[in-house]
């Protein structure tokens, strides 16, 4: 097989390999290089345009495991077990708003825009924010989108693990304000400029998982228009 097909095949075993583990070995620890790898994955995901409106907590604390389990009934398995628990964090319309500082920051100081575009680059997030999108509507709104570019990197995540034969489980299923309230108390929400999007845990599966995967077949979810 050339080195192509092999890769193609690499791709697809990791992408069945990977099930949403309900509880993981509490005894097998993901290495440090490891994840690094899937944290640099995440770290050079792409997002709407460069914003990277996204942080990242790692959850190793155990006494906040068990603050975070009482309100996240999604989680109950996962967090007494995983060797990494995430929760991915969406920036708020206070850092996404087309001429906020840390807009201006990105588009200068981390994409590395020439100062003298600037002007012409924040007009034109201004009219991809109102008009094309229709974003400003209210905060939710903005959050929702900064919240669809944190997918991008959490997707990546995963797979990346996957490809190192390493868990995890998507997990949506929390109280969002108690998750919330409970981020503002412990000073992790940057005073209202982040909130929470998303939680995803890492480690190594207890046991196998006791039913199969069910997918449409392609036929079902692809239409070609040529």
């Amino acid at each position: 097989m050339t080195q192509k097909v092999v890769k193609r095949q690499e791709i697809l075993d990791a992408f069945n390999f990977r099930r949403a583990i309900k509880r993981f070995d509490p005894t097998k620890k993901i290495s440090e290089d490891d994840f690094n790898v899937i944290l640099e994955a995440a770290r050079l995901s792409p997002s709407s345009s460069g914003y990277e409106p996204w942080k990242f907590l790692i959850i190793q604390h155990q006494e906040f495991r068990e603050k975070l389990k009482e309100i996240s009934p999604g989680a109950q398995g996962q967090l007494p077990t995983a060797s990494h628990f995430v929760i991915i964090l969406a920036r708020t319309i206070k850092d996404t708003k087309y001429d906020s500082e840390y807009v201006k920051n990105q588009s200068l100081n981390v994409i590395g825009y020439p100062a003298e575009m600037y002007d012409q680059i924040k007009d034109m997030y201004k009219e991809f924010q109102e008009d094309q999108q229709n974003l400003l509507v209210n905060e939710r709104t903005m959050l929702d989108w900064a919240g669809k570019s944190t997918y991008i990197p959490f997707a990546n995540m995963m797979t990346v693990a996957a490809l190192l034969g390493i868990d995890s489980c998507p997990i949506e299923g929390f109280y969002r304000d108690k998750v919330q309230k409970l981020l503002e108390e412990e000073n992790l929400l940057e005073d209202g400029h982040l909130a929470v999007s998303a939680m995803v845990a890492f480690g190594y599966r207890a046991n196998e998982p006791e039913f199969p995967r069910g997918r449409k077949d392609m036929k079902d979810i692809v239409q070609w228009i040529n």
